[in-house]
């Protein structure tokens, strides 16, 4: 790294440092706590946020969230963004998207924040003799894409080409990075500079990063994340690279002036000044807690390449972390993480009896974040959730035997066995089991019969809640197929404490139905509503 990237990194540093004693001076009048809700692309975030703010706010039922449950949570309300320079997340919109349209939220396309102010009364008689106690909860959502920048902070341009070509050779994505590869033999990287040259590469190269995305391959080390997400940035120099073959015997030769291997790197430094040192500086950095949302059904479903891809890439971006006890002196001189949560979502996919291996399987995932953490003294937990569910749990039978199965409406398109899905019509489907030992997954060379995602299924209009087995959908067997996408839920009226309020809206009484929201709200927040 030479000076100029020392000196970014120490500007950085000292501006970061002043917007945190600027925030610890604002928690001194009310409270803030700043969620980071973090994931890869596709793993729920705008979902989760959703129906976070909705629980809060509208009551949800969530027995396992100790402040609502024993009604000390007098009101949670939405407030005026707080940051004037970051989108508001678009909070009505996407529950109108779940409610009424029962079509699941676009992707996150931008950063966004909201603000959830809640009044509690704290379990404490001292605290409770002084008034209602108060938490502002700044929730922080931004696109999975640029999470998986984060780690080339530390990265040189040459360090990064001989990663990404390397993982490009793999056996998993050689074939989708065919033309790219082969794209290279004809370049003289340290020939004159060529704006045409870097325009074709960068172009095959973003082709490549996003047939690596899709559902068939699933593959989720995949930076520089604004390549498959542009914005602004469209045609910019900044997203005009791409990685060179660089021999290690060549590495501490001095690049030729106006080479192109020397363009290449000046615009690779410019995309880390320009899109991701602000990005941890003014969002990432700032976060107290985070949740981790990590789409393991998309992984297992694709096969091991997709999961040895999502471990790596995991890998690099909970390096990025700033895992610490909270503390004053920790407030004053720097935001560290204190509590971080990972969260397998997607859980209602799969039976409830295979939920504690979904977890395990997560827990090897991440094992080398956790034990950092830990070491740091940050609470970490790992939970499998739906944050809202798409599917019941019934018994079926089938040749004789009893299989416990899930029953949803697949989306309008979606397919199993050969049948295209109306999105309108319900289906039984057996999730099967994953395997006891999550090592396995590791360290096998194939995926196959142990995860049975998608092995039954029947058109339905079953009951979950008959006692009698003969009466539910007799399933048909039907091949391996992509994983099946369900809709949203058909909603029932709350009977919570806000369900009822005089001028609510149609729909505020609506129950968004979850598996384990709560635990994750407690483990999150619990504590700050005591």
């Amino acid at each position: 790294m030479g000076w100029a990237e020392h000196w970014a990194d120490l500007g950085d540093e000292v501006r970061r440092l002043v917007r945190t004693a600027v925030d610890y001076a604002g928690d001194l009048a009310t409270p803030t706590l700043r969620l980071g809700v973090t994931g890869l692309s596709r793993s729920g975030k705008t979902v989760f946020i959703a129906a976070l703010v909705h629980a809060l706010t509208r009551g949800g039922r969530l027995p396992l969230f100790d402040a609502l449950a024993g009604n000390r949570i007098a009101g949670a309300v939405l407030q005026p963004q707080p940051d004037d320079a970051v989108p508001r997340f678009d909070y009505e919109a996407h529950v109108k998207s779940l409610l009424a349209d029962r079509l699941w939220p676009q992707s996150t396309r931008r950063i966004s924040e909201l603000r959830v102010t809640v009044d509690f009364a704290s379990t404490s008689a001292f605290a409770r003799a002084f008034g209602t106690g108060r938490l502002n909860l700044d929730i922080v959502d931004y696109p999975g894409e640029w999470l998986v920048d984060l780690p080339l902070i530390d990265k040189d341009y040459a360090a990064w080409s001989r990663e990404t070509l390397a993982r490009a050779r793999r056996t998993g994505r050689a074939g989708i990075a065919t033309q790219y590869l082969g794209s290279l033999a004809g370049v003289d990287a340290d020939g004159p500079e060529d704006e045409a040259t870097a325009r074709d590469l960068a172009e095959r190269f973003t082709r490549y990063l996003r047939a690596a995305r899709a559902d068939a391959h699933a593959l989720s080390a995949l930076p520089p994340g604004r390549f498959l997400m542009p914005g602004d940035l469209e045609g910019s120099p900044a997203l005009t690279f791409a990685p060179l073959d660089d021999p290690d015997a060549a590495a501490a030769v001095p690049l030729a002036p106006r080479s192109l291997r020397q363009m290449m790197r000046r615009r690779y430094e410019a995309y880390k000044d320009i899109v991701v040192r602000p990005f941890f500086r003014d969002h990432f950095a700032r976060l107290d807690r985070q949740i981790v949302l990590v789409d393991m059904m998309q992984a297992l479903n694709a096969g091991p390449a997709a999961l040895a891809d999502l471990e790596e890439a995991m890998t690099g971006i909970l390096s990025c972390f700033r895992p610490g006890r909270a503390s004053w002196l920790n407030a004053l001189l720097g935001h560290r993480i204190d509590r971080i949560l990972f969260a397998a979502t997607k859980a209602d996919h799969l039976h409830s009896s295979s939920h504690d291996r979904l977890e395990a399987i997560l827990r090897r995932l991440v094992r080398g974040a956790l034990t950092r953490a830990e070491i740091e003294g940050a609470g970490v937990d790992v939970v499998a959730l739906a944050a809202v569910r798409a599917t019941r749990e019934a018994m079926v039978r089938h040749g004789g035997e009893m299989l416990p199965a899930i029953l949803g409406v697949p989306g309008k398109g979606e397919g199993l066995g050969g049948e295209r899905f109306d999105g309108e019509s319900e289906i039984a489907l057996f999730p099967g089991d994953l395997p006891d030992d999550p090592e396995s997954l590791f360290e096998c060379l194939h995926v196959e019969s142990s995860l049975q995602l998608a092995r039954l299924a029947t058109a339905a209009q079953a009951d979950s809640s008959a006692e009698d087995p003969e009466s539910q959908p007799q399933p048909h067997l039907a091949n391996p197929l992509n994983f099946v996408r369900f809709r949203p839920p058909k909603l029932e009226l709350a009977d919570g404490p806000w369900s009822r309020q005089p001028g609510a809206r149609t729909g505020d009484g609506l129950v968004l139905p979850h598996i384990r929201l709560d635990r994750a709200l407690e483990f999150l927040i619990g504590d700050r509503l005591t």
